[in-house]
């Protein structure tokens, strides 16, 4: 949790009560029947910071993206970006899903999804001028998708679907940016260009959560990480909070030694 109070562009983005930071969640919990996913978790996720969300399969990782963004009722707790319900503030907010949710028959082209991203901007009407495109087409340059632009957006590969989700969530101009399991399934070139234009986003004072699978990753890609299995397990900079202990209880003692020394390095 960073300390003192920060802003940036008239913004206020931190504080040392976490209030204020770019996501604070208190409380949380959700249930699927009478299942819960989510049962009283608590997380501050800093700005400036590249954040994993980490547990097994089952443990209420996209459940929790979901719950902050509105796509799913909380029974209760609260939900706060940049100190005001998280409701107010969704214009600030860019989410990336899992790949595997998406409709990839839409017939749609690259550089429509793209201009989806500024869906606000454009209003009901869609009126989208030159410099909308001009837009659209550096995001895809950032993601080195530009020269698919016109392609139907079923015709490309899994790694570059996600590529241009990206550019998407870019063309938001968000402050904040959730992204759900980004590199399930992708080439290694693909998540190698993910994680750079990610880590450009927290250089220039971005938020970036992102849920993630591969434990192996997390310190050389992360710098705060946040362990849950239904409720937080531990949350802090990942040099702290990954250890044999905080694993072995996150995913209820299933790790092999091997894997342990794999990821701990």
């Amino acid at each position: 949790m960073q300390l003192g109070l920060a802003a940036q562009d008239g913004r206020i983005v931190a504080s040392d009560d976490g209030l204020t930071a770019p996501l604070a969640v208190r409380g949380l919990t959700v249930t699927y029947g009478e299942k819960p996913a989510l049962f009283a978790l608590d997380a501050t996720f800093d700005a400036g910071a590249m954040s994993a969300i980490i547990g097994p399969n089952g443990a209420g990782k996209s459940t929790l993206l979901k719950a902050v963004l509105g796509m799913v009722t909380p029974v209760s707790g609260t939900v706060h970006a940049y100190g005001q319900p998280v409701r107010e503030v969704l214009d600030r907010i860019a989410y990336v899903p899992q790949r595997a949710t998406v409709d990839w028959d839409f017939p749609t082209r690259v550089i429509d999804v793209v201009l989806m991203g500024m869906a606000r901007e454009l209003g009901l009407l869609r009126r989208v001028r030159q410099d909308h495109r001009d837009r659209a087409m550096a995001c895809l340059v950032r993601v080195g998708m530009e020269h698919f632009a016109e392609r139907q957006i079923g015709q490309l590969s899994g790694g570059q679907q996600q590529r241009v989700f990206l550019a998407r969530a870019l063309a938001q101009g968000a402050d904040l940016y959730l992204l759900d399991e980004p590199f399930a399934g992708v080439d290694a070139a693909t998540e190698k260009a993910i994680v750079a234009v990610l880590k450009s986003l927290r250089d220039s004072g971005r938020t970036v959560v992102v849920v993630h699978h591969d434990l192996a990753t997390v310190s050389t890609y992360f710098e705060r990480a946040l362990l849950i299995n239904t409720t937080r397990v531990a949350e802090g900079p990942v040099a702290t909070v990954l250890t044999p202990e905080t694993l072995q209880a996150t995913y209820g003692g299933r790790l092999a030694h091997a894997q342990l020394a794999q990821i701990l390095g």
